[in-house]
Formats: C-alpha cells, structure tokens, sequence
C-alpha cells in the first residue's frame, strides 16, 4: 500500500500524543457505549479489518476490543467531526456488553443532587468474562 493510499489519515487532527478521541455508539439503538482513543495505527486496523482497535493509554499498547471479553466491536460507519478532532465509531456490539463492569455501556452512573448514582445493572459479572 502506498502512501497516497493512506492520506486520509492526515485529515485526523491528531493530539500532540498522537490520539484522537473515539465515542462509540451502537448502530441500531444509538446508545452511546463508551468512549476511547485510537492512534494512526488503531485507527488503520480498524479500517482494515472492520473491528474496533483502540490505544490503551495505560497500558500504552493497542487493544483490539474483545479480544479477552469476546465482545468484539463490528464497525459499520465510521464519522469524523467537523474539528477533524473526534470520531464516531457506530458499531454493532457483539454480545451486548461493551463495558469491562459487564454492563451495557460504560455511562452507568447518572449526577443525582451532586452524587454519582449507578442506573444501570451488571449484565455479566467481569470475573466471568475475564480471565486473568
């Protein structure tokens, strides 16, 4: 692949890290599952192989998601904002987890009267899912 085949890369206005940040939304309901960041590098491989790959800051490694957990991302489209600083994945969420808590979606806990309420239920408790 030549170089030219990849310029639509540098319409992404990368971090000074190198990041850009990634909202992942399912593709039927719109819910919006979680938030991550990808690099050149996962931003390619997801192109290339039509699953999501993000950049794990902490572990400073990419990650392709559920490759522990099985709860593997399908894109189906993929957005960039009008800044050329954030994309939207939409995905359909293989096995309807998308949160290492076991729940749906990473946004569980709602402010209520200034306190961080949990809404939503554990689907799968994470020891079963991971297996360390």
């Amino acid at each position: 692949m030549s170089v030219a085949d990849n310029q639509w890369l540098n319409k992404v206005n990368w971090s000074e890290s190198g990041l850009v940040a990634v909202v992942v939304q399912d593709d039927v309901s719109s819910v919006v599952l979680m938030m991550a960041w990808m690099n050149r590098e996962a931003l390619l491989r997801t192109v290339e192989t039509g699953e999501a790959v993000y950049w794990s800051r902490s572990r400073k490694k990419l990650w392709r998601k559920g490759e522990q957990s099985g709860h593997v991302q399908k894109v189906r489209d993929i957005r960039l904002d009008c800044d050329g600083d954030a994309i939207l994945l939409r995905v359909e969420q293989l096995g309807g987890i998308a949160c290492h808590t076991g729940r749906r979606d990473c946004f569980f806990q709602r402010l209520d009267d200034r306190q961080w309420v949990t809404v939503e239920p554990v689907l799968k408790d994470p020891a079963e899912i991971y297996h360390e």
